[in-house]
This record gives C-alpha cells, sequence and structure tokens, in this order.
C-alpha cells in the first residue's frame, strides 16, 4: 500500500467522494480478501463521532453494500472496489491510536457503511482485535446479511444499531431494491441473544414519514425487548453531490428535511410504546 493511501485512510467526513481507490487489485486477491477477512476495503476512518454509539467513537466507514437506497447519504460505498485496500494489521494499527482516549470518553469502534457484512469476515476480525485491546464495538447494519454471523461471532459485538427503513414489504422493495423480511428475523435474533440494540429510522418526507409504517416499527422494536434507544434521524441533502458526481439517478432532488415538528411526531410514536426515541 502507497504512503499517499495510507495518508487518505483517516477523513474530516464520510461525505468525502471517494471513488476507484481499490481498482487495481487483481480480482482473485479481492475474493481472497472476502474469504478471509485479512484485508478489507474501507472509504474511509472518522474520529470524533457522538451519534454512532456510545460516548465518543471512531467510526470505519466499509465500501460495499447490497442495497440501493434512493435517499443513500454515501452511494461512493456501494462498490467494494471504490474503497481503499487496508490490511487487517493496518487497521488495527490506525485503531489502537485511539485506544487510550476511547476509554477515557468511554466510547468505541462502530463500523458503518455501506454495509459492514458486505465484508463479514474482515468486520468479524477487526471487531475482535478491538476486543483484544478493550474497546467497545457497535455494528451499524441495515441487517440484511445478518445471518453471514454465527452466534459466537454476535456475541463478541457490544452493540447493534440496525437501521429500518420502512415498515411495509412493497414500500421497502421501492426504497432499496431489497426484502425487509431478513432484517426483522435479523432483529429477532438479537432479541432472543438479548444483544444491545438501537434502531435507526431516516425520516423522509412523502417515503418514511408515513405514521402508520412508523407505528409498526415501534410496536415491533417495542415487543422485542432489548430496543435501548431509537434515533430518528431527518433526512438531509448532504450527499446529493455525489449522485451526480457518479451519474447516478437521483429522485430525491426536490425533497427537504423534515421540520421538527414531524421528527417529534415520529419520537413521540416510539415514545408511546415505551422506548426512549431521539
Amino acid at each position: 500500500m502507497s504512503a499517499q493511501q495510507l495518508i487518505q485512510l483517516e477523513a474530516k467526513s464520510p461525505f468525502e467522494l471517494r471513488v476507484h481507490l481499490g481498482e487495481g487489485m487483481p480480482e482473485s486477491d479481492v475474493r481472497t480478501a472476502l474469504a478471509t477477512g485479512d484485508m478489507g476495503f474501507l472509504h474511509s476512518f472518522t474520529t470524533g463521532s457522538a451519534v454512532d454509539g456510545p460516548g465518543v467513537r471512531v467510526v470505519g466507514w466499509t465500501a460495499g453494500c447490497q442495497w440501493r437506497c434512493l435517499y443513500c447519504h454515501n452511494p461512493d460505498t456501494w462498490t467494494m472496489t471504490n474503497g481503499i485496500p487496508v490490511t487487517l494489521a493496518r487497521a488495527t494499527e490506525e485503531l489502537s491510536k485511539y485506544r487510550q482516549g476511547l476509554k477515557r470518553m468511554s466510547g468505541g469502534l462502530t463500523l458503518s457503511g455501506g454495509e459492514p457484512l458486505f465484508q463479514d469476515r474482515f468486520v468479524v476480525k477487526l471487531f475482535a482485535a478491538a476486543k483484544g485491546m478493550g474497546i467497545h464495538t457497535a455494528l451499524d447494519t441495515n441487517g440484511g446479511l445478518g445471518n453471514r454471523l454465527s452466534d459466537e461471532e454476535l456475541d463478541r459485538i457490544d452493540l447493534v444499531i440496525l437501521d429500518v427503513k420502512t415498515w411495509d414489504p412493497e414500500r421497502h422493495r421501492h426504497l432499496t431494491g431489497m426484502d425487509n423480511a431478513p432484517t426483522l428475523e435479523f432483529a429477532r435474533r438479537l432479541s432472543r441473544h438479548k444483544k444491545s440494540l438501537w434502531v435507526r429510522l431516516v425520516l423522509v418526507p412523502g417515503l418514511t414519514d408515513d405514521i402508520e409504517n412508523i407505528a409498526q416499527i415501534a410496536k415491533f422494536s417495542a415487543g422485542l425487548g432489548n430496543v435501548e434507544r431509537v434515533d430518528v434521524l431527518p433526512f438531509h441533502q448532504m450527499g446529493r453531490f455525489k449522485w451526480k458526481e457518479l451519474n447516478l439517478n437521483y429522485t430525491l432532488n426536490d425533497a427537504q428535511p423534515p421540520s421538527p415538528e414531524a421528527v417529534e411526531r415520529a419520537c413521540a410514536v416510539f415514545r408511546a410504546e415505551g422506548l426512549k426515541a431521539f
């Protein structure tokens, strides 16, 4: 790996556009990386996050995703080889720089994306390295590939942050191109394991703000028994420029962020089910 690539690993923001950084790797090496987890493809590391798990955190943004959400803020992470090829040793070394600070600030490592479980073997090994340093681990996932984790591997993850897009299956396929049944089954599995769970809902006016759908998500979440909090995240347009740069058809150019009142209404639905919602 070149010195330039090493410098590029840490980014000021996940909204930096990063493409083609891993395209020079032979396909056989990519397949080996996926199978062994000895190398991963990262969009970037960012530091100082206070919204991706408890405390102040380092976030590893992985490349590769099987979903195509209409409101995705980071479509450059859809393609795995857009990411920087990073050996497990290099990622562990980078994480170790923040070890003491993360402990002082009651933080940890969150792996997000993209979809981290697109590179499940790398995720498992990097989390194991983090746990070996006494660092709290959180997985931010759409849950669609949750069955790639064994029960033992799941037990090594301290927190799962589950992105629930919407309840209605047909609407979910329209929003993401995929079925939501695997996500809901993964949530039930996390419940059976009593795994700490945060639920996330991106509130997009006209797409995910239907109160009936939100009420179904709230009822389901409350019934799991392991949901510690719900984050209602207002849609924003910070990733719109990426769609243009990547020549992707962005259908939400005219979409506006939800009003504070709309966010509060959604939070109130979750609170009515006895959940903490923010």
